[in-house]
């Protein structure tokens, strides 16, 4: 897996996602908010399938 999220948008992804799962876990969200897992775990690990299918790349890498 090649790195293709990057700065502001990781920081995005993972504020996101544990926002997300906070709100299932603490104020009873509903069931979609499980997707923050999703959203974190893309955020985390730099990589996003959906970027890859698009060609799309935020990570500034050599």
């Amino acid at each position: 897996m090649k790195a293709n999220v990057g700065g502001v948008d990781r920081f995005v992804r993972i504020a996101a996602g544990l926002g997300l799962i906070a709100w299932v876990l603490f104020a009873n969200g509903p069931t979609w908010a499980w997707l923050g897992v999703l959203i974190l775990a893309t955020g985390l690990f730099s990589f996003c399938g959906a970027y890859s299918l698009l060609g799309i790349n935020t990570c500034k890498t050599k």
